[in-house]
């Protein structure tokens, strides 16, 4: 197996000096990209962009809003995955600004790490409410597929923020001229739904793509591959995670999502609305759907517009527009500790990711 030091080897050879901008898809890429220094050792002419795969990220505020509502004033168990629990709204000072927040306010939230989870906290206490703030891409949606398919108790709800990944990056091509020349594709996502979601990149916009996994040795060989379409004018799809990803993805978990949920319309925070880009309950699931059974807390506004913090760049950061350095709050006044943007929260969120891995503010 050609290890990283040899694609990087066969990357430096290719007889071009053309600058090539490569997006990632994947939080995971980004944080091995930058961890195992793969930028610099790179040559100068190529890029790798972080793109949209920060689900944490691009949670409305809006549903983040509602949750944190839930929890203080209707009396549940709101549980989530640990990283939802500090992305903060904008709200006036002195109000609730995350879960985190209400938490230390005397509401009940609770981080969870599995679905499952959720279905335990709910069956150990019948008498109350429980509201699972479900958000998360594809490999997250699945095994909340699995768990309601297979049964949940009548007190259990889901405020379900479910995302897909590849609409993002369709809503991109199809708008405006490309900011990247190459793709480097999520490959646990396409574990599960398959490589061929990906074709479009190619096959619609003439540009190269390639599945790539965690390690430094798949994702330079992803790169290798991504930048010897580009040279040779040749774009396809490459699926460089062969040992995991097979055609079709995984047949069981798609049935099962499609069982469960509906594509929707969605809104992305800070980047609008995406056609077919989120998921919903099916009416099937109707009485487990926490919009449902609970009062509405979140406005109009809110849900039309789901802004970032005032002077935050998340937005143009997940899109590429924008290195998470050159966001003026970038490690001043937004921190991991302190986050005021969504990119600083979660450990897919390039802020952090490029924050912790030592890259200081761009003057």
């Amino acid at each position: 197996m050609t290890d990283a030091r040899t694609w990087l080897s066969r990357i430096a050879a290719l007889p071009t000096s053309d600058k090539v901008r490569i997006m990632n898809v994947c939080g995971g890429h980004e944080r091995t990209v930058s961890q195992s220094g793969l930028r610099s050792a790179l040559p100068d002419h190529i890029e790798i962009i972080p793109g949209p795969g920060c689900p944490v990220c691009v949670c409305p505020e809006e549903d983040i809003y509602q949750a944190i509502q839930l929890a203080v004033h209707d009396g549940v168990i709101l549980v989530a995955f640990g990283d939802m629990l500090r992305v903060p709204v904008n709200v006036a000072k002195g109000e609730i600004r995350s879960l985190t927040e209400a938490r230390a306010a005397g509401a009940d939230v609770r981080p969870i790490a599995s679905p499952l989870e959720a279905r335990r906290i709910a069956n150990d206490n019948p008498t109350r409410e429980v509201v699972f703030f479900a958000a998360g891409f594809e490999t997250t949606m699945a095994p909340v597929a699995a768990m309601l398919l297979e049964g949940i108790p009548n007190n259990l709800t889901l405020l379900l923020s479910g995302r897909l990944t590849w609409p993002a990056v369709a809503m991109l091509l199809d708008t405006e001229q490309a900011g990247f020349d190459g793709l480097i594709a999520p490959g646990h996502v396409a574990t599960v739904m398959g490589p061929e979601e990906w074709a479009f990149v190619h096959e619609q916009h003439g540009i190269p793509v390639a599945v790539a996994g965690f390690s430094t040795d798949s994702l330079v060989t992803a790169t290798y591959s991504v930048l010897r379409q580009h040279l040779e004018h040749r774009p396809f799809l490459d699926n460089c995670y062969a040992g995991v990803v097979r055609p079709g993805g995984n047949p069981v978990a798609r049935e099962q999502m499609a069982q469960a949920f509906d594509i929707v319309a969605a809104n992305w925070r800070g980047i609008g609305e995406i056609a077919d880009s989120g998921y919903a309950l099916r009416p099937d699931y109707a009485q487990h759907d926490a919009r449902r059974r609970f009062a509405d807390h979140a406005d109009s506004e809110r849900r039309r517009i789901g802004e970032m913090p005032p002077g935050c760049d998340c937005a143009r950061v997940v899109l590429g527009k924008l290195y998470p350095n050159q966001c003026r709050l970038y490690g001043s006044a937004c921190t991991p500790r302190h986050p005021i943007g969504p990119c600083m929260v979660s450990d897919e969120g390039a802020c952090r990711i490029w924050l912790s891995s030592g890259v200081e503010y761009a003057a």
